[in-house]
């Protein structure tokens, strides 16, 4: 079986999945099955080799992983089983994102600009990068990405996804004019690299660098965490998201295809997790309740 996984694993990769944490699990599921002198998935031992984490969600990811592999094999040999992925019950629960207001997002811009000497290409990167992730809903790996070439006159085209899809993602003219007065003093930076956005050293911005300075722009900002309210980098790209929806358009039909746009501005792979963001905000929750209040009184009538 160990083989089947390198085979399995080498395949995926051809795809263009990185699979950090596939490989690890399933060589450490090879290494179980094999002790046992099995060469075939068993829905017993992928359970017992899930089991041996504490945390049930651990756990769940542990099977889920041997459940995709199982698959993978079945296809071409029905020897082997395919256990159940939702043996441990877990069901993931997303904590609520905090949704930026303008006057936060101004004073973290604002933050931004300051953290350098004025005019500054560290100051600006910050400040541009914020407002990027703010305007588009980019992931932060995502805009982290960008290159020269992909700054087109039809928006940014994002190269590096989550899912190893390239989209196309339009910008308002605004964002464009802020854009565009960043690149001329990034032009000027020397750097030999073509990354959009660059660190002190010239060399592509790193996402700790970028999460260790958002924590000191919070402070800088009063965005200090109290209670269950936290203040986190990815929450920009769920303000854009819930920001939009509240934005949509009225009718019925006019909603689910600026759900369907939305979810394709954004990358998502199922339209679940653009719907996700209707839970988001009072407001969105009321205009949910009173379409459903609407919907079931004209059946009534």
């Amino acid at each position: 079986m160990i083989r089947d996984v390198e085979n399995y694993l080498a395949a995926r990769h051809a795809a263009g999945f990185e699979l950090k944490s596939a490989c690890y699990l399933l060589r450490s599921f090879a290494r179980f099955a094999a002790a046992r002198r099995e060469v075939h998935v068993r829905t017993t031992t992928a359970i017992d080799w899930a089991s041996r984490t504490v945390s049930v969600a651990q756990r769940d990811a542990r099977l889920k992983a041997v459940c995709r592999f199982a698959r993978y094999m079945y296809a071409e040999d029905s020897r082997h089983e395919l256990p159940p992925s939702r043996h441990f019950g877990y069901r993931k629960k997303r904590p609520l994102p905090h949704i930026y207001s303008r006057e936060e997002i101004r004073r973290l811009i604002d933050a931004a600009l300051n953290s350098g000497l004025p005019g500054s290409l560290h100051a600006q990167t910050l400040a541009t990068l914020i407002g990027l992730l703010t305007a588009t809903g980019l992931r932060i790996s995502e805009a982290l990405g960008l290159q020269f070439s992909d700054i087109t006159p039809d928006g940014l085209l994002i190269r590096k996804t989550k899912f190893q899809k390239t989209r196309l993602a339009p910008l308002h003219p605004t964002a464009v004019a802020h854009i565009e007065l960043y690149l001329q003093l990034r032009r000027r930076a020397r750097s030999s690299g073509q990354h959009v956005f660059i660190d002190d050293d010239g060399r592509p911005l790193r996402y700790w660098k970028v999460y260790a300075t958002f924590q000191k722009l919070l402070k800088t900002a009063g965005l200090s965490p109290s209670g269950r309210r936290r203040y986190r980098l990815h929450h920009l790209r769920h303000t854009f998201a819930v920001r939009a929806l509240e934005a949509s358009p009225v009718g019925r039909q006019r909603i689910g295809q600026h759900m369907l746009a939305l979810a394709t501005y954004m990358g998502h792979v199922n339209i679940d997790a653009t719907y996700w963001y209707l839970e988001t905000t009072p407001e969105l929750l009321r205009d949910i309740a009173t379409a459903g209040e609407t919907f079931l009184c004209g059946r009534q009538t």
